[in-house]
């Protein structure tokens, strides 16, 4: 059941982190790294421990790494990211609790189209896998529903440079939409004592638009600011399911900011080129 899950998460990972090294190998290293904190707010919703949803606020992290590989001559970038949340949110008439949280890891890769106007426009795809929990904090029999998941889905992007007097913007719009993939549900009203007894019922279920339509969208600012680059960004995350009789969604709002280095590794054999900005 979770072992199947567990599995298929640790094969998308390995997998990725395989063709990362693959396509980073012997190649001049343009990097850009990017470390955000952000606060927001959550709606927690999850017909297993309650029919009503939670809203409050919660803090989240995020880490994201863009290079270019060798791949069609440097116009395949690769994307990963690492990101997370934690939230405390409240029943509708404010006398109940839940505390949820979860951790994400994806890698992308897009290929990557130049404009005249300066606009570049990137679409491929990306694999994630993820992983928490959310607790109720009134419920006895079934207080905790654990979440797991893990999915491919198409990415594309928007990356423009705008320039202000003398000072040089980087803007980018992102899309993230889930296609395929598996999650971890219990079935209605199946205790999670029941499902450590070896009471498996189908609780790992296949997940497409027609099941969880869900998808994410980011936007960030780049600013420079004397000899540091700092980066403004906000994130909608939206992910809904309906398996097993239970109806779910998080929906996440989050405003981020933190900062940008770009890391610049050559070939001794390779000429040096502009730096990839994100």
């Amino acid at each position: 059941m979770m072992n199947k899950l567990v599995r298929l998460c640790l094969l998308l990972t390995t997998t990725a982190a395989s063709a990362i090294t693959a396509a980073q190998e012997n190649a001049n290293r343009h990097t850009t790294n990017a470390i955000l904190f952000g606060i927001g707010k959550s709606n927690l919703y999850d017909t297993y421990l309650s029919p009503f949803a939670y809203t409050g606020p919660h803090a989240a992290f995020l880490y994201e790494t863009l290079r270019p590989t060798r791949w069609a001559d440097g116009k395949v970038s690769v994307q990963t990211v690492f990101d997370g949340f934690g939230a405390y949110a409240a029943s509708p008439a404010g006398n109940n609790r839940e505390i949820g949280g979860m951790l994400n890891y994806s890698a992308g890769w897009h290929y990557n189209f130049n404009t005249a106007c300066g606009l570049r426009i990137a679409t491929g795809g990306s694999v994630h896998a993820g992983g928490g929990a959310t607790y109720n904090l009134r419920n006895g029999n079934n207080p905790v529903q654990a979440n797991a998941r893990a999915y491919i889905a198409a990415s594309a992007m928007a990356i423009y440079p705008l320039a202000i007097r003398n000072t040089q913007l980087h803007l980018r719009y992102q899309l993230t939409v889930p296609l395929a993939g598996a999650m971890f549900s219990p079935r209605y009203g199946q205790s999670y004592y029941e499902m450590s007894l070896g009471n498996y019922d189908h609780n790992v279920c296949f997940i497409y638009p027609g099941n969880a339509p869900s998808m994410q969208h980011f936007i960030t600012v780049d600013l420079p600011i004397r000899k540091r680059t700092v980066r403004l960004g906000y994130r909608c995350d939206i992910f809904q399911s309906r398996v097993n009789g239970i109806d779910a969604h998080t929906w996440n709002h989050t405003f981020f900011i933190g900062y940008v280095r770009h890391l610049r590794i050559f070939s001794a054999k390779e000429a040096q080129k502009q730096p990839f900005i994100m």
